[in-house]
């Protein structure tokens, strides 16, 4: 599929339904309508030739390619094509919100959606330079502390907890003030993976601030703006779509965790053949332990 370099960037940060959401306003009333019977139903409409979709939406089949081209496919099947790929993914929230008539069923197909759709957004945001960045900062580095409150400190504990993979000693103090001590007394070599997904938790600023000031490099995973943004050296974004209307979803902790599993793996590949070998015997040690060998 051919796409021209700015529309191809902006369908790599988003779904092919949030670049049609954001780019209505901006078409022909024409092909308004063409957007607005794909954003509706989203399946009925990956089901529709061409013909069929002019039809359903009572515009010309010319219409239905100026539609395409604006959002910025060269043509309806490189879109269609892209239709069925977002739709397998899951929808996103904005189309799979939960409502207090919903069954156990829908609850089930929403909440896996969602989740399914909101990973994927991370995906899509997560820069290669950037994370090769952390990777190489992560594996210079004499000790890790990470820190986060409420589901971010879940995330904290959950990094701690692969300490083997990163190779050097690994902290994740729950207290804010055990957070507060570490941060004052790191130092050069030391870095502060500082979790929060609105970028605004003032514990977790004052702990990165205090180890900012102390010399270690911060890098935050966020879900993107806000002060923790600004403080940090390096940013990983875990974007999501949030819905917490009905429910406290946990994408966003899932997307962290998947983003410190990247790093986790990342700077274990960059430890060398010995420690590869350790990790492989202890692993496999713990197995047999379990009887799971």
């Amino acid at each position: 599929m051919t796409i021209g370099i700015q529309s191809k960037e902006a369908l790599l940060r988003t779904t092919l339904l949030e670049t049609i959401a954001a780019k209505r306003d901006g078409l022909r009333a024409s092909e308004m309508a063409v957007a607005d019977l794909i954003l509706a139903d989203p399946v009925r409409a990956m089901d529709f030739n061409m013909a069929g979709l002019a039809d359903a939406a009572k515009v010309s089949e010319p219409t239905v390619m100026r539609f395409c081209s604006a959002i910025g496919f060269d043509g309806f099947r490189s879109f269609k094509i892209k239709l069925a790929q977002t739709v397998a993914l899951g929808l996103p929230v904005t189309l799979s919100a939960i409502e207090q008539g919903d069954s156990p069923s829908d609850l089930t197909a929403k909440v896996f959606n969602h989740t399914i759709s909101s990973l994927d957004r991370a995906r899509r945001h997560l820069d290669d330079a950037v994370m090769t960045r952390v990777i190489e900062t992560m594996s210079r580095a004499s000790e890790i502390i990470f820190i986060g409150t409420g589901a971010s400190g879940i995330v904290a504990l959950d990094a701690q907890q692969k300490h083997p993979l990163f190779g050097v000693p690994c902290f994740a103090p729950m207290d804010f003030h055990q957070q507060f001590i570490a941060a004052a007394m790191s130092g050069p070599r030391s870095v502060i993976v500082a979790i929060s997904n609105t970028g605004h938790t003032e514990s977790t600023l004052r702990v990165a601030q205090s180890g900012k000031s102390a010399g270690a490099t911060i890098i935050a995973i966020t879900g993107g703006g806000g002060p923790l943004s600004l403080l940090a050296d390096l940013e990983i974004p875990a974007v999501t779509f949030e819905d917490t209307d009905f429910y406290t979803p946990t994408v966003s902790r899932l997307a962290a965790l998947v983003i410190i599993d990247i790093l986790a793996t990342g700077v274990a590949m960059r430890s060398g053949a010995d420690a590869l070998e350790k990790i492989r015997l202890m692993k496999a040690t713990l197995a047999e332990m379990r009887g799971t060998e």
